[in-house]
């Protein structure tokens, strides 16, 4: 039954957000609205303006027999500012403090329009650069590194600290951890990637960056390529970082009773002349 444009564009808006990063091609739109390849032409044209005035994503359109079109989810600075001050302000509330210097933060990765939001603005910063997969280890970080994945539209994989029989054969790295100083062990299951895969590192919280180096050892083992790191929050070290190049959203800090949160590093490493310009076309 041929569909009405207004049908049209509500649902191929849907099927696109619900596949990022996914080339769809013109005959399958077609056949899916019993539509004429102009219309459905014309229909992506709308979309692609849209997407840009509302800030949603990139949406290519790739010509030929064999194109289509793709949405590449990104978030603008303004969003991206707003998303990190209401993040600031919650977590600079006093009875956050942990005892020993914590700051409380498990709730923030339970709310799953923030948690979404957490994870759209960090996938913004691959907008212009190919990622396989995403990596992450358990627990905390195992919801963001779900949230980047899915705007990456990428598989994503846990290191755990032990291995699990559940997971098969396993790679083992030991590893210093910084904020501990101790060394620790940490596992990934053989099947988890590829040779070869560009790897995007992501973690809930980030100190020395011992973990961090730990996962980047693994991907060694791997022989995967490490695409980057992303981290929620950094927190306050004295001394150099095992990982000295990676993106945070927040710096966080608590001393004598006292919370410090800040904007982390995002805004010069994701909002890039050459990207803001990619995402602006």
């Amino acid at each position: 039954m041929k569909v009405r444009r207004s049908d049209r564009l509500i649902d191929m808006t849907r099927y696109l957000l619900e596949r990022p990063h996914q080339l769809v091609s013109l005959t399958f739109f077609s056949k899916r609205y019993e539509s004429a390849k102009s219309s459905i032409s014309e229909d992506l044209t709308i979309l692609k303006r849209t997407f840009k005035a509302r800030g949603t994503g990139l949406l290519e359109t790739v010509p030929g027999a064999a194109g289509g079109a793709r949405l590449i989810p990104y978030m603008g600075q303004d969003e991206a500012d707003a998303l990190v001050t209401d993040m600031v302000t919650e977590l600079s509330q006093a009875d956050r403090y942990l005892p020993g210097g914590f700051v409380y933060m498990s709730d923030l990765l339970g709310q799953p329009t923030t948690l979404r939001q957490i994870g759209r603005l960090m996938a913004t910063e691959y907008v212009d650069t190919p990622v396989d997969a995403v990596l992450t280890i358990a627990t905390k970080g195992i919801p963001i590194a779900q949230s980047v994945a899915e705007f990456l539209n990428v598989p994503f994989a846990i290191v755990r600290h032990d291995s699990q029989i559940s997971e098969g054969s396993t790679v083992s790295v030991n590893f210093v951890s910084e904020s501990r100083q101790r060394i620790e062990k940490m596992a990934l299951a053989k099947r988890s990637l590829a040779a070869g895969s560009r790897v995007l590192l992501v973690d809930d919280f980030m100190k020395g960056g011992g973990t961090i180096g730990g996962m980047r050892s693994l991907l060694a083992e791997f022989d995967a390529v490490l695409a980057g790191v992303s981290v929620l929050a950094e927190g306050a070290f004295e001394g150099n970082r095992v990982v000295p190049d990676y993106t945070s959203l927040l710096k966080v800090s608590a001393t004598d009773n006292q919370i410090h949160v800040a904007p982390g590093n995002y805004t010069q490493k994701i909002y890039t002349p050459e990207r803001v310009n990619l995402i602006s076309e």
